[in-house]
């Protein structure tokens, strides 16, 4: 029997829970998308995560876990790599994200109750991060923020939860406020680390 590459996905679709055991064992990282594992940023395509893009998340993953602790929230940043759970046939890996409340055990993968999501747009991800993320991201109550960093054009876009709608600021400002849970980010200089 021929040995079964670890990044190539199983040939039917999945359920998350299928998806989530079959992640453990797969090379790379991926994302579930009506039931179809997704690989995220496929070097065999091109899709490797350019220096700048990788500036920015480390810098905007910073800012936020700065500002969590600066406010005394009960709260957890946590960069790329953790899971969030849209549907059953659903999950993506954000940027960095934010969750509130009891720490979760450290052999969690799901976060199940995310406040603020953030991604960084690249190229192949950017359709995607600002139609269908978008729009998915804001179907969990919980969520209230969806930060989109846009290292192209040295732009923060701010999606915030108002009530039954969903309201977008483009950021210019060198503070942002967010609230829930109730922090202040410093952006001071946020995209000139990057484009170094």
């Amino acid at each position: 029997m021929p040995a079964v590459s670890k990044s190539v996905p199983p040939p039917q679709k999945m359920t998350v829970d299928e998806f989530m055991k079959w992640y453990e064992t797969a090379e790379g990282r991926w994302e579930l998308h009506d039931g179809v594992p997704v690989r995220k940023h496929d070097p065999a395509k091109g899709q490797s995560e350019r220096i700048q893009h990788l500036r920015l998340k480390s810098e905007i993953f910073t800012r936020v876990k700065t500002a969590i602790a600066r406010a005394g929230k009960d709260c957890e940043a946590l960069p790329d790599g953790a899971s969030v759970k849209i549907s059953e046939e659903i999950t993506y890996e954000p940027d960095a994200l934010v969750y509130c409340g009891e720490r979760l055990e450290k052999g969690a993968i799901i976060v199940p109750e995310p406040v603020i999501i953030v991604e960084v747009l690249s190229p192949s991800t950017a359709w995607k991060d600002l139609s269908d993320k978008l729009e998915d991201y804001f179907t969990l109550p919980s969520v209230a923020h969806y930060l989109v960093l846009d290292p192209g054009k040295d732009r923060l876009l701010h999606y915030r939860r108002n009530g039954e709608q969903i309201s977008v600021k483009i950021v210019h400002d060198d503070r942002l406020a967010l609230e829930p849970p109730g922090i202040e980010l410093d952006l001071g200089e946020l995209f000139a680390g990057s484009s170094r």
